[in-house]
């Protein structure tokens, strides 16, 4: 696989969505989420077009619109975000589950090569079909209060978002932004993740 701009933007835009939508902030403007990753706006709309049109983000539009996610992050993963993006997670196209083709080779059944990119294969779908937006979204703010570090979009004006609630907005699982302000300046955070986050996290 490899992994283009346009694939790592799209993912780091989930993560963003994923991250103020657990501290209180479930929509967000496509300026914020493109000043936070130094891209360009219009480049990045073109990103979250794609990921709205395969139901994993929508818009709202209006002076207080922007974007949010569609799904429960649990239900995102991020092989198939890439899938969507990219195309095949495989090295090689006559490997993949998704996109076979046959290559050149001509045998196929005893092909070296070929026998390398399944393990290739199997190893990288392993990690990226296992993982979810809600097990990263969860790793990265626990290293944020591990490291004490104040993560994005807590400073976000309390205005928007009380016009929001009143425009019948619904606020997903996260803490007001108010609380876990107060949660990130004065927590020590927790020191022990379990195995698989600490592995993730490096």
């Amino acid at each position: 696989m490899n992994l283009s701009k346009r694939g790592e933007y799209a993912l780091r835009a989930l993560i963003d969505l994923g991250i103020a939508s657990e501290l209180g902030w479930p929509m967000l403007q496509v300026s914020e989420l493109a000043a936070k990753e130094k891209l360009p706006i219009k480049f990045l709309e073109q990103i979250l077009a794609q990921l709205k049109a395969a139901g994993y983000v929508e818009a709202r539009r209006g002076k207080f619109g922007g974007y949010s996610l569609a799904r429960p992050m649990r239900r995102i993963k991020f092989g198939a975000v890439i899938r969507l993006i990219d195309g095949p997670l495989a090295p090689i196209r006559c490997v993949s589950v998704t996109a076979y083709e046959r290559c050149s080779c001509p045998d196929e059944a005893h092909c070296g090569l070929r026998m390398l990119m399944f393990d290739v294969r199997n190893a990288i779908t392993t990690v990226l079909d296992r993982f979810t937006l809600a097990d990263i979204v969860d790793i990265t703010l626990r290293k944020y209060r591990r490291d004490k570090v104040t993560p994005p979009f807590l400073h976000r004006s309390i205005k928007l978002a009380s016009i929001l609630s009143k425009q019948g907005q619904p606020q997903r699982r996260g803490r007001s932004g108010v609380k876990a302000l107060k949660q990130f300046s004065g927590s020590r955070g927790r020191q022990s993740d379990n195995g698989r986050a600490k592995g993730a996290a490096r």
